[in-house]
């Protein structure tokens, strides 16, 4: 039996070529030029999400 996939978990994360989880930062649609590159960068999701994520995404 096929799995679903929770698709808000796919709209939301995305599956690096080394295999991380990273997801956007919050505050990221507008009014962006003056924050800092690092405040705009991706972040990697902790192991923990990480596995949760797997689970409810496995074909990502």
């Amino acid at each position: 039996m096929k799995l679903k996939t929770h698709k808000a978990t796919v709209k939301r994360v995305k599956l690096t070529k080394s295999a991380k989880v990273v997801r956007v930062k919050a505050a990221k649609s507008h009014l962006l030029s003056h924050k800092t590159d690092r405040t705009k960068t991706l972040i990697e999701l902790s192991p923990a999400d990480t596995a949760r994520v797997k689970k409810m995404a496995p074909y990502l």
